[in-house]
């Protein structure tokens, strides 16, 4: 699997692979007209569908109309207004079972806010049933999967968004317009930064059953069976079994605005990784700290990322003179060039520091620091309208690439060691236990990813 050369991937094939007991959705229609209301459903009724929903119901007026959810767990499904308040009085058909609101014809579009261990299986049986897919970041939680995402995108002409929604805020998009123009020189570093405060999150307690209404063997999905615990339910998100934890929680948004600004479209020759647990004794995996560097050949480069889950100090005036209204620690990106740097306080803000004194130059921040969901949503129906992916500010095979710099960081720090990657054929050079590791193809039966799409 490791040596399959990328672009056999995206070139797709002729049949899906699966297990029949399991076997992917239908074939749906096609829209008819481009001015047909676009019928979503929602996937996943966690706390970030909660910005889904609400930038749907915001483009209500675009004749965008949310008719169905998807849960595990019946108290979600069968209430999905005590969960959303902007769901009420709607008359919507809730599904049990992701496959069964694939068949369903009069769908067009999901909304995917499953976890990170189902986003690219359920996007790729999403594409093959003919559904349109915005997808909740982290994309993908291995490489395999990664890139068999965007073959199933481009196989059945699918406009699938990648949930990394600074793509579509005004203000940062204004901003790397000014670093491509040369606004602080040229452009020679980038470093990203996580500083947040995330406690001690407990011991993994297995209990004799899932609480009543969850399914658990469908919430576990591709991942291992494990007993039912609530850390496992609750806390996922710092478990390297079900999620890449800090090297794309909260990452994969900064680095890709990194490499957005770099101009990065070739992944990276050399990862490292370093860190572990050094606050907190408790049963998670991801590391509270960690210290991220890529190299880059084309154009050579060099990028930092660090993630810090306790108290800090701020950096480059993050927090402390330039606040996050939304979170109170620090977390942006910094650019560095010849004649001065940039920073991305925020998801609605860039400033510029020109010169040896650091002077401020052009800026633009905006009060309350909007998140760009909405536009982030808008644009990706503007995308299903036309039926062109190329107009998606976050095509999948963006955040493919951004993932890969996720998925590249966590496998160096879970093998220990600098990572030598091949970013035409996208393998770790003389690294077999890094490539099985980075790849993952273990998945349980019968939610498999296919190798033919």
């Amino acid at each position: 699997m490791p040596q399959t050369n990328r672009r056999r991937f995206l070139a797709g094939s002729a049949a899906a692979v699966g297990s029949a007991a399991f076997a992917a959705p239908a074939i749906a229609g096609s829209r008819a007209s481009a001015n047909d209301r676009i019928r979503v459903g929602l996937l996943g009724l966690g706390g970030r569908m909660r910005s889904h929903v609400r930038a749907l119901t915001e483009l209500a007026e675009d004749n965008v109309e949310i008719v169905a959810v998807c849960d595990c767990d019946r108290k979600k499904r069968e209430a999905p207004e005590k969960i959303y308040a902007e769901l009420e009085g709607k008359k919507l058909t809730a599904y049990a079972d992701m496959r069964k609101m694939f068949d369903d014809k009069s769908i067009d579009a999901l909304a995917n806010g499953l976890g990170d261990r189902w986003h690219a299986l359920s996007t790729i049986w999403a594409c093959q049933a003919e559904k349109d897919v915005y997808v909740e970041k982290p994309g993908s939680h291995n490489l395999f999967e990664s890139r068999q995402m965007v073959a199933a995108a481009r196989k059945y002409n699918r406009m699938v968004q990648h949930g990394t929604q600074n793509r579509s805020s005004p203000n940062i998009m204004e901003g790397i317009q000014k670093l491509k123009e040369g606004v602080v020189g040229d452009l020679y570093m980038a470093r990203g930064i996580d500083y947040k405060l995330r406690g001690n999150l407990g011991r993994i307690t297995p209990q004799p059953s899932p609480p009543e209404g969850l399914d658990w063997d469908m919430w576990l999905g591709p991942t291992a069976m494990q007993p039912y615990s609530n850390f496992w339910h609750r806390r996922w998100y710092w478990n390297l079994a079900l999620s890449s934890g800090c090297f794309a929680n909260q990452a994969v948004h900064e680095l890709d605005i990194l490499r957005w600004g770099l101009g990065l479209d070739r992944h990276p020759t050399h990862v490292t990784a370093c860190g572990d647990k050094f606050v907190h004794d408790d049963d998670r995996t991801s590391p509270t700290h960690v210290a991220i560097t890529y190299q880059f050949d084309e154009p050579k480069t060099f990028v930092t990322y660090e993630h810090r889950s306790w108290y800090t100090n701020g950096e480059a005036g993050f927090r402390d003179k330039y606040p996050f209204v939304q979170l109170n620690y620090p977390v942006g990106t910094m650019f560095f060039g010849t004649e001065g740097y940039m920073i991305f306080p925020d998801y609605s803000s860039y400033r510029t520091f020109l010169g040896p004194n650091c002077e401020p130059g052009p800026f633009k921040a905006e009060e309350g620091h909007p998140m760009a969901d909405t536009p982030h949503f808008r644009n990706w129906i503007a995308a299903i309208r036309n039926r062109n992916h190329e107009e998606l500010n976050a095509d999948i095979e963006e955040g493919h690439k951004s993932m890969v710099l996720c998925l590249l960081a966590r496998t160096a720090y879970q093998v220990g060691r600098c990572l030598k990657f091949d970013p035409k054929e996208e393998v770790v050079l003389d690294d077999e236990e890094a490539n099985a590791m980075l790849n993952q193809p273990k998945y349980r039966e019968p939610y498999v990813v296919p190798k033919e799409v």
